[in-house]
This record gives C-alpha cells, structure tokens and sequence, in this order.
C-alpha cells in the first residue's frame, strides 16, 4: 500500500481516498492475505479513518498449546488530529507528564498518511488477548497422573540418594 500525502488528500474527490486492501502486512504472519478496504477522510484539522479487514491467523491455545487457525477481522473507525508539532522529538525531556486528552494519534498536515501502518496496528490490537482453542479445553493432561509410580527427575537422584541414607 502505498502512503497518502496529507495535502494532496484536500484535492481529491470529497477529499477522500479509499484503499482496497488484499497483501500480507510486514511483521503480522497470517495464513491468508489481509483483505477489505480502507477509507481516510481530510476533514479539515483531523482525518476520519476508517477501515473494514480480515485474515486468518495461527494462534497457540493458553491451556494446552496447541495451535489452532483463527479468523481475525476489524471494522473500526479512528480520528487522527493534524498537528505541526507531530512526530517531533527534539529538545523533549526525558521524562514528562501528559494529559489523558493529549493520549490521541496525531500527524502533520503536511506529511503522509501510512494505511498499512495503520492497519497492522489495528490488526495487532484485535488479536485475542486469551487464546483458547476450544471453550473446554482441559489443558495439558498429565498421561502419567493415573501410573502409580513415581517419576523422578535423573538430576535428583544425588539427593534422593542421600535421602536414603538419613535416619527416618
């Protein structure tokens, strides 16, 4: 996908660009290409993204590990606020407290605007956070919980053998 210059955005139709969506997104390993549509708005001071996708990802269960395919898909819609001072990090301190409403995407009037960046990162956030292959799943079963004997660990076996030789 190729990046939109922010200016160049103003002239087009209804200053809006859509962008059909159908390749893999660096960094995200699906089983499938990306595919849907993504729309950015100018609306003045901020752009309106929006953008509908899906794909099919390889998850690792949290109970048993096993991997299973998931399908992944995002319909969301963000507003991203055009500011001069984005993306500049000279002369920042160190440290520095920020206000809950400064916590929102920002990017010059005059610089791009990076689709695929910007559906990796809804992508990502629509990975489930618990991964579980079945509703049920038991987990990681124990095949020797039913054995009556004892497995030890060979790395033990100096210490069991001391064991044998303290008095009860």
């Amino acid at each position: 996908m190729d990046a939109i210059f922010i200016p160049q955005l103003t002239k087009a139709p209804e200053r809006t660009e859509e962008v059909q969506v159908n390749e893999s997104l660096p960094g995200l390993e699906t089983l499938t290409p990306v595919r849907g549509t993504i729309r950015v708005q100018h609306q003045g001071n901020y752009l309106e993204v929006s953008g509908q996708a899906e794909t099919i990802i390889t998850c690792t269960c949290n109970r048993c590990l096993q991997q299973y395919n998931q399908r992944l898909a995002v319909n969301t819609k963000e507003i991203i606020w055009l500011d001069e001072k984005a993306n500049q990090t000279e002369h920042l301190p160190l440290e520095m407290e920020v206000a809950i409403e400064d916590l929102v995407e920002t990017v010059t009037p005059d610089g791009y605007f990076y689709p695929s960046e910007w559906l990796y990162e809804q992508m990502c956030l629509a990975i489930p956070q618990r991964q579980l292959c079945d509703r049920n799943c038991p987990g990681i079963l124990d095949k020797v919980a039913g054995s009556s004997e004892e497995i030890v660990d060979s790395r033990w076996s100096a210490l069991q053998s001391l064991k044998k030789q303290l008095p009860e």
